[in-house]
């Protein structure tokens, strides 16, 4: 019969099939919810992992070669997408809080490490074999390379041992993924009755503030000379003075008992207070503020998009769009990150800007920026895979240390999120968009994850029940267990009671360092997407390469 031809004779068409029903099957499980809890995407590499061991135990043949394309053709996709969408805010979150998220997952990661050193010293296990139930419990496949490497460096004729390794790795796989996901779990029940989807500014923690000019220091100053008494950030967007509500400009000269209404940083308040001397209680964050009747005026607050090429990576202050227009910028929205819009801010297309002034002026600012929103429904595809080129080479590129007689390579997971985030960071400056829609860069990483995760869980499934249940596969699955859940609850707890950790920060940081992508698609349906990405995003690039370090220092010192 025809079908069934297709389906066990090797080839692309069988390979499509398989990752296609895979992928239908797991996600459909994934969304069954027991008691309030369900595995999401996550649930695609179980699947796998039964269709594998079916597919072995009736001997069907399958084109191996085309599941490891897709495999990590799949991780590729989506790592890269995520490092593109977090990179606007990356920097600057690594300057909010990124030290306190690297730290924690270094921890994690050294408690991980003295797992399998305790394992190796109190068990019959090998220090090879340890070596590979860490890499699998971290689910890090390239810190197994880079361990069967400098094996194979210090005792070429041990091949079996470096075979070995890789069995290791494979049992204790599933029971990463499982372990840092039952961990995940624990946390978000433990965080129930808290707030779970605690959405946070971490780029720029924009707040709108209004400030009573009282001090003789700035008596007479122009707005534009204020940068000269600070170097921190402020937009003022409306000033009151005697009953007149005024847009002002850089030459606007700061008067006794003015009254302005401002956007800044909400950590740069108290400073502020101090410069301009005092603030008024009145609360301008709350959502139900009718910007547009708020002082009786003419002036009226608009979101402008920026959606001319020519003008990605262009700073907002060469526009000199407040002048001619008699308009102030106050905010700008990337990626569902608030920015204050300072004059040195460089504009991203599909940037979202907040501008006061009148209606007529907001619309020749509007011609200006573009403001069609139906420009930004292309997405730039040169970019893509501009960059995950660009990212597979630096993941290959060998990185040489003094003293190491091995080369240390980021692998086709730490390249392209680190070229990701550049990209999304730094693209603009050389005018190089990498703007796509919040819905499709989801979509982007989505399938990225899915077929990942769908081809991984195939290539766990031969042999998997007869191993697992064997004598020694029984103590790998139990080592493999513990190395994966008791260093990542002991860190994710001490993230949370010291580190004052947020449930999507800590589920973030521990799916980054445990190299964890499937648990960190159960962490974004249960928490505020952006901010677990964006912890994930800060962790991982320093993760994985000390991974990959660490493993090639153990084996010389304990091989």
């Amino acid at each position: 019969m025809w079908f069934v031809d297709l389906l066990c004779t090797p080839s692309y068409l069988q390979a499509v099939i398989l990752i296609s029903a895979i992928s239908a099957l797991g996600l459909a499980l994934g969304d069954v919810s027991v008691k309030g809890v369900s595995l999401g995407t996550a649930f695609v590499f179980f699947a796998g992992i039964l269709f594998g061991d079916i597919a072995h135990r009736f001997g069907i043949a399958i084109d191996t070669q085309m599941l490891s394309f897709a495999q990590n053709f799949g991780l590729i996709l989506f790592v890269y997408s995520l490092g593109v969408q977090v990179g606007p805010g990356f920097f600057s979150s690594l300057k909010q809080g990124g030290i306190k998220l690297n730290l924690y997952g270094l921890l994690a990661i050294v408690l991980t490490s003295l797992s399998a050193i305790a394992v190796y010293a109190l068990t019959s296990i090998s220090f090879p074999d340890a070596m590979g139930l860490l890499s699998g419990a971290a689910t890090n496949t390239p810190m197994l390379g880079a361990a069967q490497q400098s094996l194979l460096d210090v005792h070429p004729e041990d091949v079996d041992a470096a075979n070995n390794m890789a069995t290791a790795c494979a049992v204790a796989y599933p029971c990463g993924v499982i372990g840092v996901l039952a961990c995940i779990i624990i946390f978000r029940l433990m965080a129930k009755g808290k707030a779970i989807a605690n959405p946070q500014d971490p780029a720029g923690e924009t707040y709108i503030a209004e400030f009573h000019i009282s001090n003789p220091a700035v008596f007479g100053r122009t707005i534009g000379s204020l940068h000269e008494l600070t170097d921190k950030h402020i937009i003022i967007s409306r000033l009151m003075r005697n009953g007149k509500v005024l847009i002002p400009s850089s030459t606007t000269s700061l008067q006794e008992h003015d009254h302005i209404l401002t956007v800044l940083k909400k950590s740069d308040v108290t400073a502020f207070k101090v410069l301009f001397g005092g603030k008024e209680a009145t609360d301008w964050n709350r959502p139900d503020i009718d910007w547009n009747h708020i002082d009786g005026s003419n002036l009226v607050s608009k979101h402008v998009l920026v959606t001319k090429k020519e003008l990605n990576g262009v700073k907002i202050g060469s526009l000199h769009l407040r002048n001619s227009f008699d308009i102030n910028i106050t905010r700008v929205n990337r990626a569902g990150i608030q920015l204050v819009a300072y004059p040195g801010l460089r504009l991203q297309l599909g940037d979202r800007l907040t501008v006061v002034g009148t209606s007529a002026a907001i619309s020749k600012v509007g011609e200006i920026l573009g403001n069609e929103e139906k420009l930004l429904q292309k997405p730039n595809l040169v970019a893509l895979f501009i960059g995950m080129l660009l990212g597979v080479v630096l993941g290959a590129l060998p990185l040489k240390f003094p003293g190491m007689s091995v080369p240390v390579k980021l692998g086709i997971a730490g390249g392209p999120i680190i070229v990701g985030i550049l990209m999304g960071a730094f693209g603009p400056r050389f005018h190089l968009s990498t703007y796509t829609t919040r819905s499709a860069n989801m979509m982007l990483r989505q399938i990225g994850i899915v077929i990942y995760l769908a081809c991984l869980g195939f290539g766990a499934g031969p042999n998997f029940v007869s191993t697992v249940f064997s004598s020694q596969g029984l103590l790998w699955v139990g080592v493999s267990l513990f190395i994966a859940i008791v260093p990542v609850f002991v860190t994710g707890l001490l993230a949370s009671r010291f580190g004052k950790l947020d449930y999507a920060q800590n589920a973030g940081m521990l799916c980054a360092a445990m190299a964890n992508p499937m648990a960190l698609t159960y962490a974004n349906s249960n928490s505020d997407e952006q901010e677990a990405s964006e912890a994930y995003a800060t962790v991982y690039p320093l993760s994985m390469f000390i991974r990959v370090l660490s493993a090639q220092i153990l084996m010389m010192l304990f091989v």
